[in-house]
């Protein structure tokens, strides 16, 4: 009989997680979500959107927000405040969709062993993806990396802080379940599972160690913890908030006795534990009476004050700019870099390396970043121009202009004949991919460097590509070999890339003339 009860309770949960995260309605917004479609490595199979307000800092902070199972990342930003949080403070914000089912559907993946493992897959990898896009194309902050979550998400929260405590900075978990909780994907609620079932207790060391063992040898930082649950909560039991408690505490090597206690508002009990500096570390919040249904209004703003994104820097004043940028050491391949450091009244936190192609025109994109006054960029392409400058931040996130242009020209090296030929993998009515697109050496020597052109049809655009590295201009595209492809051997020697395009909905035509030398 139990059993009964517990897995129609989970079946009706499944319907509260669909329709929890739409109860504070739309926030009012200037900007817009928009998905992202080619974001990276996605072994998870799942979805991005993503929301970039219109007013923000030159590199704005990260919050990663996931929904409850049943969910998805566009009912997550119209069912919670983030969105709305993140136009007055200016940081982005990454709306990821599961699509694992685990008997719920759309639940992000903390129960199998791909996933437990730091780089074994699964949905960390594709979330990692997406901020790594993040902050290549919006220039997010990547010291500034936060994750928050209800349920499901408040679940993956404390798991990605401990598969990947490098890349955040801090989290707040909403409903949420200690990271290894979960035994594998029959674990998983509804049902008898061992983690949700009302029973799960270990030790502070066992919790502790899950974590350590998630990421052995790691010696860095470990980011911030801020747990939320309801009292009343049976669906994922209140009783969890306490093991996620000796969890994170032993982490940070806390005692399991809080270093305050407050009621921040009525209903709202609040216990800190600090470090022997008085630096707060995690921070649990007991909600009196509140059911499996967080976040509520106005505890997002608590969340992201804990990350430490309601404060403005006061001081505005960016760093001088580099001076005495030089290359050296140029070779067919690479280049090194360096310049004078720049001054500013809060510190230089590090500098921005941005690169243009030709010795005119092209637009400088950054290409890397650097703590010290140096920097090698590798995987040029032969014989072939390119313009640099850099730029600094400092530590209240201010950006400084950009040094002098230095402009460099890559040695030449070992072409021959090559020829490119195409493959169509797959095409749909408004876009195609096109892999294996096969460059082979029908030349007699060795060729170190290769580069690829043809031509798109008019109102055909690139939408992503792998295994190059490609520019347009126009309608002519220019693929150029990366440095793990670019040597091959005499006589049919072979590589290959390939891209993506979209075109009008009901054109059928595919690029054409390629050329390759």
């Amino acid at each position: 009989m139990r059993r009964l009860t517990t897995v129609l309770a989970g079946v009706c949960a499944a319907a509260l997680f669909a329709v929890m995260t739409v109860v504070l309605g739309s926030p009012a917004l200037a900007a817009t979500l928009v998905e992202v479609t080619s974001f990276g490595s996605n072994p998870g199979n799942m979805r991005m959107h993503l929301y970039v307000p219109d007013s923000r800092p030159a590199s704005p902070a990260i919050v990663v927000a996931m929904h409850g199972c049943g969910g998805s990342g566009p009912g997550f930003y119209q069912g919670s405040e983030f969105a709305s949080l993140a136009d007055r403070h200016g940081f982005i914000v990454i709306y990821p969709t599961a699509t694992q089912s685990a008997g719920f559907g759309n639940c992000f993946d903390t129960w199998s062993d791909a996933a437990k493992q730091r780089g074994g897959g699964s949905d960390p990898v594709s979330i990692i993806s997406m901020i790594d896009y993040v902050e290549r194309n919006h220039q997010g902050d990547p010291n500034r990396v936060y994750a928050t979550g209800s349920s499901s998400g408040g679940m993956m929260t404390q798991h990605m802080l401990a598969v990947h405590p490098d890349v955040f900075k801090a989290g707040a978990s909403f409903m949420g379940v200690p990271f290894n909780c979960f035994a594998g994907a029959s674990d998983y609620p509804p049902g008898s599972s061992r983690c949700t079932g009302g029973s799960m207790d270990r030790t502070p060391q066992q919790w502790g160690d899950a974590v350590r063992q998630a990421y052995p040898g790691y010696s860095g930082p470990r980011p911030r913890m801020q747990l939320w649950h309801g009292t009343s909560d049976t669906l994922v039991p209140y009783s969890l908030l306490r093991e996620s408690i000796e969890q994170w505490t032993n982490v940070f090597g806390l005692s399991q006795t809080p270093t305050s206690t407050d009621t921040p508002q009525a209903g709202w009990n609040r216990s800190r534990y600090a470090n022997p500096s008085g630096s707060v570390q995690v921070e649990a919040y007991s909600i009196q009476g509140a059911g499996h249904a967080l976040p509520q209004s106005g505890m997002a703003r608590y969340a992201i004050e804990f990350f430490g994104l309601t404060t403005s820097p006061t001081d505005t004043t960016p760093p001088t700019a580099p001076a005495g940028l030089t290359a050296s050491g140029t070779t067919a391949t690479g280049t090194s870099l360096t310049w004078t450091a720049s001054t500013d009244d809060t510190g230089v936190t590090g500098y921005e390396i941005l690169r243009a192609p030709g010795a005119t025109g092209g637009t400088f994109t950054q290409v890397g970043t650097s703590g010290t006054t140096s920097f090698t960029d590798t995987g040029l392409s032969a014989a072939t121009t390119y313009r640099y400058q850099v730029r600094a931040r400092d530590a209240a996130g201010n950006v400084s202009s950009v040094s002098g242009t230095v402009q460099i020209t890559t040695q030449g090296g070992t072409t021959g004949a090559c020829s490119a030929t195409p493959t169509v993998q797959s095409q749909w009515g408004n876009g195609y991919v096109i892999q294996p697109l096969t460059i082979t050496n029908t030349s007699t020597s060795t060729m170190t460097s290769w580069t690829v052109t043809f031509t798109l049809p008019a109102g055909h655009t690139l939408t992503g590509s792998w295994n190059a590295t490609i520019s347009t201009s126009g309608q002519t595209v220019t693929v150029r070999s990366v440095s793990h492809n670019g040597t091959l051997a005499p006589g049919a020697g072979t590589t290959s890339f390939g891209f993506q395009a979209s075109r009008p909905n009901g054109d059928t035509a595919l690029p054409s003339g390629y050329t390759c030398t």
